[in-house]
């Protein structure tokens, strides 16, 4: 038998392979994130259709004037939280795409618990503009602690206004035990690994409010922000109680909705959904308001803070991804 014949100097020539341009897995990997945020979205809204019709009866008769008022409210939102974000970082970052961000983070907020859904693209988004990881999760913690102090701050200046609004439950078994599982939790921490990074990281945060507040125009975008995000929220729920023509006053609403979305916080679920509802609805219930009346003005604030903008989000969502501003 004969060997093949082979050319002097020149190896074998392997078979063809086929192989994807890296443009091309880009563009697969984009559409792939961006089919699947939008089967997310779909399978929510059929989970909660039963939700969204009931709430869509129930608002039908609703006073269109002050759904407006509300619907305006929500889309300030974004605006507060881009601004909150902005001032939470020394580097200019590009309005556009921060509202943007912004606005798909809250669609995402409602895929995820605890706020794991908002946090990841709003990592994604800066580590885009060009900050480290680190200085990027600095950054929402910042941010998220300028939240919870507005919060509480504005709690602990309307309790006075609507004195006996609020008033402390009678503590459980269950409540004592898990309060005293937290104080055990919180003692224990010195003694574990995870000590030392708490440390820095907690470190970090310190460092970096410190230098905001050396810029006055960020740090007042950042309370400032933190400041017009919960009062807006307040004012979405106060403008669907009025179209509903639920009586209580506004001031008793906002602290109400303050009380409620804190406690709601405490809970991991995806967006609030279903803690922020049954704590809404209890509260207002509890202040005096019927309870048609109060589960129409929650199924309200939902629809124009959840439900309607989520679609749209997951779509801005995945044409971020998709451009690799996320």
């Amino acid at each position: 038998m004969t060997s093949p014949p082979r050319t002097e100097g020149r190896p074998l020539e392997s078979p063809p392979q086929l192989a994807l341009s890296p443009g091309r897995r880009h563009a697969y990997w984009h559409a792939g994130v961006l089919l699947a945020v939008l089967l997310g979205g779909l399978y929510l809204a059929r989970r909660h259709w039963p939700v969204l019709e009931s709430g869509a009866g129930r608002l039908a008769g609703a006073d269109q004037g002050w759904l407006l008022v509300g619907a305006t409210a929500a889309l300030g939102t974004w605006a507060a939280s881009a601004l909150a974000q902005q001032g939470a970082v020394l580097r200019r970052l590009p309005g556009s795409r921060l509202v943007a961000a912004q606005f798909a983070a809250s669609a995402a907020n409602h895929l995820l618990p605890a706020g794991l859904g908002a946090g990841a693209v709003n990592l994604r988004f800066l580590m885009r503009c060009g900050l480290p990881a680190g200085r990027s999760a600095s950054a929402l913690a910042v941010k998220a602690t300028a939240g919870a102090t507005v919060r509480l701050a504005l709690i602990a200046l309307l309790v006075p206004a609507c004195p006996g609004l609020l008033r402390a439950p009678h503590p459980t078994p269950t409540t004592l035990a898990v309060a005293l599982g937290g104080l055990v939790l919180l003692a224990a921490l010195p003694v574990t690994p995870w000590w030392a990074r708490c440390r820095r990281a907690l470190t970090a945060v310190l460092a970096d409010i410190r230098a905001l507040h050396t810029c006055p125009a960020r740090a007042a975008a950042l309370w400032g922000g933190s400041l017009a995000f919960a009062a807006l929220h307040s004012l979405v729920l106060i403008a669907v109680t009025r179209a509903v023509e639920l009586p209580l006053p506004p001031l008793q609403v906002a602290l109400l909705y303050l009380a409620a979305s804190s406690a709601a916080a405490l809970l991991p679920t995806p967006g609030g959904l279903g803690s922020l509802d049954a704590a809404l609805a209890l509260a207002l219930t509890v202040s005096g308001a019927p309870g048609a009346a109060a589960a129409s003005a929650v199924l309200g604030y939902r629809l124009l803070t959840v439900w309607l903008p989520l679609l749209p989000g997951l779509l801005v969502l995945g044409v971020l991804v998709r451009r690799k501003a996320l």
